[in-house]
């Protein structure tokens, strides 16, 4: 095969991680306690960065609803934010009219608060904030995407079976895939988790680029968006003023609580 055809084949079929394995499925339990832990902080809350009181949109990862972004969405809420859920049940995946509901809710929030809003999704729900950042960027302030798995080989998780069965969606056709890859055209963070039990976590890290960057927690994939250092980062994320984008500082304390970049 050329050296052209070589290149566009290993593009369209990427290497393909393995699905974390029994040992990080069975850890997956600890989320309980990782929600926990917030609930118990909560009168700590208020040493986490405040915000300008602009929208932020939070989407739900796969089979779960509004209900399971409760504790974000009342942490951002204390912080000064206008927080909405994704007003659309259960994350099912691409089914019609979902997009275009959650597009109409966007442009909505944006109109009625005189701004542009956030976008923070949970695994699949990140794919959802991705994407709607692609198709009305100049309603998007900022993505940040919780342990979502946006690049790597789409069957590098232990859901996509049940994505299957949920959507009716054979998972690994380049064409549907591929175009996941490309981050929005505003500034984009992933937190994600070596211990992720559902997801791969190289499937969840950004390549280096301007705007874009990549958060480590040791967190499990059911409980990263209720884990107190996930909640810090997004609050931290969500406090930087408009067009005043910087990388995350890991200074003090957060050198040892967030790992460093992978290069």
């Amino acid at each position: 095969m050329p050296a052209g055809d070589d290149l566009v084949a290993r593009r369209r079929h990427p290497r393909r991680h393995r699905a974390p394995g029994l040992l990080l499925q069975v850890l997956e339990g600890r989320a309980w306690l990782e929600a926990g832990a917030t609930l118990a902080l909560m009168p700590l809350w208020r040493i986490a960065p405040r915000g300008d009181g602009h929208p932020v949109l939070i989407l739900p990862g796969l089979g779960a609803g509004d209900e399971s972004t409760a504790i974000m969405r009342a942490f951002l809420a204390s912080r000064g934010y206008a927080v909405s859920g994704w007003g659309q049940g259960r994350n099912l995946g691409f089914r019609p009219g979902v997009v275009d509901g959650l597009r109409g809710r966007l442009v909505r929030l944006a109109a009625d608060r005189g701004g542009k809003v956030s976008l923070v999704g949970w695994s699949l729900g990140g794919i959802f904030a991705r994407e709607l950042a692609k198709e009305v960027p100049d309603a998007v302030r900022q993505v940040i995407s919780l342990a979502s798995p946006f690049t790597g080989h789409p069957r590098a998780t232990n859901a996509f079976r049940l994505y299957e069965w949920m959507t009716g969606h054979r998972i690994g056709a380049p064409e549907i895939h591929e175009p996941l890859r490309a981050p929005p055209p505003v500034p984009t963070t992933s937190i994600w988790s070596r211990t992720d039990g559902v997801v791969s976590w190289r499937c969840s890290v950004e390549r280096e680029r301007p705007h874009v960057e990549n958060i480590e927690v040791n967190a499990s994939h059911f409980g990263i968006g209720a884990h107190p250092l996930v909640l810090y980062a997004v609050a931290d994320r969500l406090a930087l003023p408009e067009g005043q984008w910087e990388p995350f500082r890991r200074e003090g304390w957060k050198a040892l609580a967030y790992g460093e970049p992978p290069r």
